[in-house]
């Protein structure tokens, strides 16, 4: 049994919890610590107690943590690759690529420790100097979810350590494996006991805890949206700092002067690669009247090229579905398609293979509305719908009429085209001739409306979040 990080200290749940591969349902990779409020409670006090230290510390001592933490997990890629997609179904290259990317994370946060700089000014009034100063947080609560079991919780915890905060972190109780490996490693690079603590367990006992305690001077979320905004009414009662990421409707243009082999390999990439289970995905696929028809042709063929199998298994592309629950979800959502009239133009069956487990065909809805609740509300899965456009201001239109925006697209040759979607589109993330879900480590993430809330995350803009301002008049 995994237990929970209090303080510095392995310690037992109250409960446990079993994390299950998704491709094999008889494989279980682990039994983990599940915290009760108790615990949760103690956990805030470790990082309490924890933070005047660590805020402290010098720059090097936070770097060289981060560093070592993050070479940890380099040389355990392959292992915690595997480990991960065990965990979480994604194929195993990508899982790979995932623990990599931590990586980068953690060394580039290490950098970023170094390079926390502030101002200096003189006053308006004669004799005084200005100088403008950043200072940790304080205490902050990490609150992940499971489809990037490692890589979220990276870019959530590397720069809250950076910048001088102390952690209390839960992951997914669906995904824990990745987490806690991540947490050992930062363990291993010696962090100070109570910098960075592990909770495992529910949102209604960990998160609640989190959010509603004034020791935890922030949280930084990702989830659904209705979780989110309990997230922010909580914090904003007592003045707390919520960062919140609360997923996309994310739509891919195709216009006619686009090159259909980059659309289509686009389209595939952005909505079906790790199962669609990504909140960048691509899931209203608007395309325009004189390219349609080849554009849908192409794809479909395309989709059934596509190989679905085990995690683990080499010539995998597609993993399964994550749980039950989920695909459960993309099923029904595909049976409310049909009821609004959208036809299955290809893929949507359940599969079988050699183990028990999640497994979905991909699929393509089209002549879909952009009305409908499969245009309107988030999947979650390898399921993408296909809206028709009359022309590139109607595909505009189309692509903004939703409440969220976090990541959009356009497949275009025309650079009058780029620069007019580049600039219209209403979205955090734009990508011209790439996937939607394609996102850098070192450069900010986060959407407009209401995908996302607060400070963005990732690269140098996360000290936004992590850190705040003091101002100091000095008369020598």
């Amino acid at each position: 049994m995994q237990a929970n990080l209090i303080g510095g200290e392995w310690v037992e749940g109250a409960t446990t919890v079993l994390d299950r591969n998704p491709s094999d349902l008889s494989d279980v990779v682990g039994e983990f610590a599940v915290a009760d409020e108790t615990q949760v409670d103690a956990a805030i006090a470790a990082a309490a107690a924890a933070g005047p230290g660590w805020a402290a510390a010098s720059p090097m001592e936070r770097s060289n943590v981060l560093e070592t933490a993050g070479l940890e997990l380099a040389a355990r890629a392959e292992e915690l690759g595997e480990q991960l997609a065990r965990e979480e179904g994604k194929p195993r290259a990508e899982a790979i690529g995932e623990v990599q990317r931590a990586s980068q994370i953690f060394r580039f946060f290490a950098g970023e420790a170094l390079r926390m700089a502030g101002e200096h000014q003189r006053s308006v009034r004669p004799g005084v100097d200005v100088d403008v100063l950043r200072e940790p947080l304080g205490v902050v609560g990490i609150i992940t979810p499971w489809n990037f079991p490692i890589a979220i919780p990276a870019w959530k915890v590397a720069p809250a350590l950076a910048y001088g905060c102390t952690v209390v972190f839960k992951p997914a109780e669906l995904v824990p494996a990745s987490a806690w490996s991540m947490v050992e490693a930062i363990a291993h690079a010696g962090a100070p006991p109570g910098v960075c603590n592990l909770v495992i367990g529910p949102g209604g006992v960990v998160g609640e805890r989190l959010v509603h305690d004034a020791r935890v001077r922030g949280v930084s979320f990702t989830g659904s949206q209705a979780v989110g905004a309990g997230v922010a009414s909580g914090l904003a009662a007592r003045f707390g700092r919520s960062q919140l990421e609360m997923g996309g409707k994310n739509p891919l243009v195709v216009l006619d002067d686009a090159d259909l082999d980059v659309a289509v390999d686009c389209a595939i990439q952005g909505a079906f690669f790790q199962t669609g289970q990504r909140c960048t995905a691509s899931s209203r696929l608007i395309v325009t009247a004189g390219i349609h028809d080849r554009f849908v042709d192409a794809t479909i063929e395309r989709m059934r090229a596509l190989r679905v199998g085990h995690a683990l298994a080499a010539d995998t592309q597609i993993g399964p579905v994550v749980s039950a629950d989920q695909l459960q979800q993309d099923l029904d959502y595909l049976d409310i398609g049909a009821k609004e009239g959208a036809d299955l133009a290809a893929g949507g069956a359940q599969l079988e293979r050699d183990t028990e487990g999640y497994y979905l065909e991909p699929a393509l809805l089209v002549g879909t509305s952009n009305d409908m609740r499969v245009n309107r509300e988030e999947i979650f899965g390898p399921i993408a719908s296909v809206v028709r456009a009359d022309d590139p201001e109607h595909a505009l239109a189309l692509a903004n009429d939703t409440e969220f925006g976090l990541s959009a697209g356009v497949c275009t040759t025309s650079l009058k085209h780029a620069a007019m979607f580049r600039d219209g589109l209403q979205a955090g993330i734009v990508a011209i001739n790439l996937p939607t879900a394609g996102v850098d480590h070192h450069v900010p993430f986060g959407g407009t409306k209401g995908s996302s809330s607060g400070p963005r995350e990732q690269g140098r803009y996360a000290v936004e979040f992590y850190t705040t301002v003091k101002t100091t008049y000095t008369r020598p």
